[in-house]
C-alpha cells in the first residue's frame, strides 16, 4: 500500500508508519547516541462555551527508536490553577513502553505492559501505596487520556499510516470506521473508539479560512470532530466537541 507522500514523512519522524527499516546501521552507527528530533510541538487553547479554560503545551520526540509525547495541561483561571502532566513512551511498533500522568494537587499515576495486561498503578493524594489495576489489553492499544488532545493527534496518524492510501493525488481510506482499542487511565476503564476519514472542509482558523482534512472520532456516548493539515505532516490544527460546546484550537 502506497501512502501519500506527506504522510510517509511524518510517520517516519515518528516512527508510526509499522514499516520494517529499509537498510541496516552500521556497527559504528549503532553505537552513536542519536540526537532527539522534535517531530511536533506547540499548544492547544481550550475553550467551553466560548470561554478559554485550559491550554496544553506538548512535544513529541523520536529517539533511538522511541517516541516521547510530553504533555502539560494548566488552567487559566484562579490564583493557583491546576497543573496536570503527562509523559507518553512507546516503540517503532507502536508497542507501550510507559505512561506517566501526575497534578500539581497531588496524585499520580503510571501504566506499563505486564505479559498480556497493561498494568495501572494509581496513586491517591497523600498517599504512599499506590493501588493496582490490570487491563486485559495489548501493549499496541492506544492511551486516549482526558485533556490531552496531542494523544488524539498520535491516534490519527496512527490511522492514517495503518489504513488510508493516496490514489491519483487523493487520500482514501478504508470504507468505513475503523476501531481502536484504548485506555483512559484517569478514568481507569478501557473501550473501543472508531476513526473515519471525512474529507477534505473548509475552517477557519484565525480569521483567516483553511482547507482542512476532517476525521471523525466517535465512541459509545462520543463524537468528535477533528481537522488535520495535510499540507503541515498532518498536523492536527482543531477539535470540535459539539456534545460539550467545546472547541481546542492550535496556536
Amino acid at each position: 500500500m502506497r501512502l501519500h507522500p506527506r504522510i510517509r514523512r511524518a510517520l517516519a519522524l515518528i516512527l508510526l508508519s509499522w514499516l520494517p527499516l529499509c537498510a541496516a546501521r552500521s556497527k559504528d552507527e549503532k553505537k552513536e547516541k542519536a540526537k532527539p528530533e522534535m517531530i511536533d510541538s506547540g499548544s492547544f487553547d481550550v475553550i467551553v462555551k466560548g470561554q478559554h479554560v485550559v491550554t496544553e503545551t506538548f512535544s513529541i520526540e523520536q529517539q533511538n527508536g522511541v517516541s516521547t509525547v510530553k504533555s502539560q495541561v494548566k488552567a487559566v483561571a484562579g490564583d493557583d490553577p491546576v497543573k496536570q502532566k503527562a509523559e507518553l513512551e512507546f516503540t517503532s511498533q507502536g508497542e507501550l513502553l510507559r505512561y506517566e500522568w501526575s497534578q500539581s494537587s497531588g496524585g499520580s499515576l503510571s501504566v506499563t505492559p505486564n505479559n498480556d495486561f497493561l498494568l495501572e498503578r494509581v496513586t491517591a493524594p497523600g498517599s504512599a501505596k499506590p493501588a493496582e489495576q490490570p487491563f486485559l489489553m495489548p501493549s499496541t492499544s492506544a492511551i486516549l487520556d482526558n485533556n490531552t488532545f496531542v494523544q488524539r493527534e498520535v491516534l490519527a496518524w496512527r490511522y492514517l499510516a495503518a489504513d488510508c492510501k493516496s490514489e491519483a493525488g487523493t487520500l482514501k481510506c478504508q470504507q468505513g470506521a475503523v476501531e481502536f482499542g484504548v485506555l483512559v487511565p484517569q478514568d481507569r476503564t478501557s473501550m473501543s473508539v472508531r476513526m473515519e476519514l471525512v474529507g477534505k472542509e473548509k475552517v477557519t482558523l484565525g480569521g483567516a479560512e483553511r482547507e482542512l482534512l476532517r476525521l471523525n472520532l466517535s465512541g459509545e456516548n462520543f463524537q468528535w470532530n477533528l481537522w488535520l493539515d495535510d499540507q503541515d505532516h498532518f498536523k492536527l490544527m482543531r477539535v470540535s466537541i459539539p456534545a460539550d460546546d467545546t472547541e481546542v484550537v492550535r496556536q
